[in-house]
């Protein structure tokens, strides 16, 4: 089975982490930063901020995607809950 890293940086995940975090991120920056967009106020605290902001779909897109292909290695997926 491929290493955790092997998974993250295969072409197809990095692919669809960097479009779920352009279009996620751009939503999360106009509803936590809009107003000081459109003021013109962005300074470099702000920037990075902004840049953070997109950083994290990128994670979450890449760790959920790398759960979901290891776990189809495994079978995992077709695994029945356990009951409660």
């Amino acid at each position: 089975m491929e290493s955790w890293l092997q998974v993250a940086s295969s072409g197809s995940v990095v692919r669809r982490a960097l479009a779920y975090a352009l279009v996620v991120g751009a939503v999360l920056i106009a509803i936590n930063h809009g107003d000081a967009l459109l003021r013109g106020e962005v300074d470099t605290t702000r920037a990075l901020k902004m840049g953070l902001t997109v950083m994290v779909p990128y994670a979450v897109s890449t760790l959920s995607s790398v759960s979901a292909l290891r776990g189809a290695g495994t079978g995992a997926a077709d695994r029945k809950p356990a009951e409660p």
